[in-house]
C-alpha cells in the first residue's frame, strides 16, 4: 500500500530541521519503504515540511514509521497526515 505522508513544520523550526537532517535522511534510506521524498518549500525556497511516499503494509505501519522518524523525535512537526495514495503516473 502506498501512503502519502505530508508534514508541516512548527513555525520557526528551520534550525531543528537542519540539525536533524542527516539522521532523517539516513532513516529514509535505511528503512527500505520510502518510494519518494522531499521537503516542502516556502516562497523563499526554505524548507517548511516534508512529502514522503511510503510503500508499507497498512496505515498502522505508516504511522509507526512516521513516529520513528528522527524529525518526529526532535519535535519538528506541527502536523502530520497519512493518506492512502494511488500512483497514476510515474514509477
Amino acid at each position: 500500500m502506498l501512503v502519502a505522508l505530508v508534514a508541516h513544520d512548527k513555525p520557526g523550526a528551520l534550525q531543528i530541521r537542519k540539525d536533524t537532517r542527516a539522521a532523517h535522511l539516513d532513516y529514509l534510506q535505511s528503512t527500505g519503504v520510502v518510494e519518494q521524498a522531499g521537503p516542502l518549500l516556502d516562497a523563499a525556497g526554505e524548507m517548511i515540511g516534508s512529502l514522503i511516499v511510503l510503500d508499507v503494509a497498512d496505515l498502522a505501519a505508516a504511522r509507526a514509521w512516521a513516529d520513528a522518524d528522527p524529525y518526529a523525535a526532535a519535535g519538528l512537526f506541527d502536523s502530520v497526515t497519512l493518506t492512502e495514495w494511488k500512483r497514476v503516473i510515474g514509477g
